[in-house]
């Protein structure tokens, strides 16, 4: 769950982004977020570049409290913050895990405060 934030999402370098998604995701790994749904490990590097590209330009992904697992379901929250740590946004990412990787992801915004 963290890899997914943070060495993922968070990463801006392509090639780092890259070899953190083969680790962290199965193959045919599916990301349910408000926009739709991502199948596959190209698709989910398109969209977290685009995302990085765009809305989330110049900000940065910070965990909001522990991972939660139990059994193959993980659940962490997180906030987006701006370059002097103001978060601006905030949610939470729930994963169904499979031979150590997430195969299923949903990611619910919640209000900034």
């Amino acid at each position: 769950m963290e890899a997914n934030l943070l060495a993922v999402f968070d990463e801006r370098d392509p090639g780092r982004r890259a070899a953190a998604i083969a680790k962290t995701y199965a193959p045919d790994v599916k990301w349910t977020d408000e926009d739709g749904v991502s199948t596959g490990h190209e698709a989910l590097d398109a969209k977290a570049a685009a995302l990085q590209n765009g809305a989330l330009q110049g900000l940065h992904f910070v965990k909001a409290g522990p991972v939660r697992q139990t059994g193959d379901l993980g659940y962490l929250a997180w906030e987006v913050h701006t370059p002097d740590n103001v978060a601006v946004a905030s949610g939470f990412d729930v994963a169904l895990i499979a031979d150590d990787r997430i195969a299923r992801l949903w990611t619910i915004l919640t209000d900034s405060d």
